[in-house]
């Protein structure tokens, strides 16, 4: 069966519905749930998105996935452990997906991998990809930004790795979604000065115009 076709490239992204209608929908692992299913997985990954939000903060929010990162490098190795396991993978680029498994084995650094058993099963794990520099977290919005893995995550007493929720925010006011919106009232404002500087100084880099880029000084939106 031939490879399916991507969109075209000014396709634009499809609405929640309609994805689901193609794609399928979500029943998403949570934090303790992934770390077994991630059991024996001998490379680093860090819990992101509204998660790392909400286990940074306490104040609880739903939650429609679940995220996770890793190296892009370490794209592969994800692939062939899940796939021993019996899981399917999938490369999420722009909108659209197509399989990465044996013969699909190309991932762009800065795309994502979705997971799920198979096709008329929900899907259970978001993995957007961190480039790595020089053995440095990268981030993919501001190439030029690099730290290490230590300094853009922590660990809760769980065990587990989380991304600082600055940085999660900051990822968040690139698609600036009602529900990015939304998180940044809730969780700006839990911040301290200095994560609040952070974010505001970066959205700036990225976009001096950004309507996040004079906020968030005195934790105000």
């Amino acid at each position: 069966m031939p490879p399916p076709l991507p969109q075209p490239s000014d396709a634009g992204p499809l609405p929640p519905d309609e994805f689901r209608r193609w794609y399928g929908g979500w029943d998403p692992l949570d934090p303790s749930t992934t770390a077994d299913f991630l059991d024996g997985f001998d490379r680093p990954w860090w819990i992101v998105g509204g998660w790392a939000l909400e286990k940074f903060t306490g104040v609880s929010r739903e939650h429609e996935d679940m995220d996770i990162s890793i190296d892009a490098g370490d794209a592969e190795h994800l692939r062939v452990f899940l796939a021993n396991r019996g899981w399917t993978t999938w490369n999420a680029d722009s909108g659209w997906l197509r399989p990465f498994d044996h013969r699909f084995r190309d991932i762009r650094p800065t795309s994502g991998i979705w997971v799920r058993a198979d096709a008329r099963s929900p899907w259970v794990l978001d993995v957007p990809l961190t480039p790595f520099r020089d053995g440095l977290w990268v981030n993919k919005k501001l190439p030029e930004q690099a730290m290490p893995l230590e300094r853009v995550t922590w660990v809760d007493d769980d065990g587990l790795r989380y991304l600082q929720p600055e940085i999660v925010l900051f990822m968040k006011a690139a698609q600036v979604r009602d529900k990015d919106v939304a998180d940044a009232h809730t969780y700006l404002p839990l911040l301290d000065a200095s994560r609040r500087d952070w974010l505001r100084e970066s959205v700036s880099r990225m976009d001096p115009s950004h309507p996040w880029a004079d906020r968030g000084a005195q934790g105000a939106w």
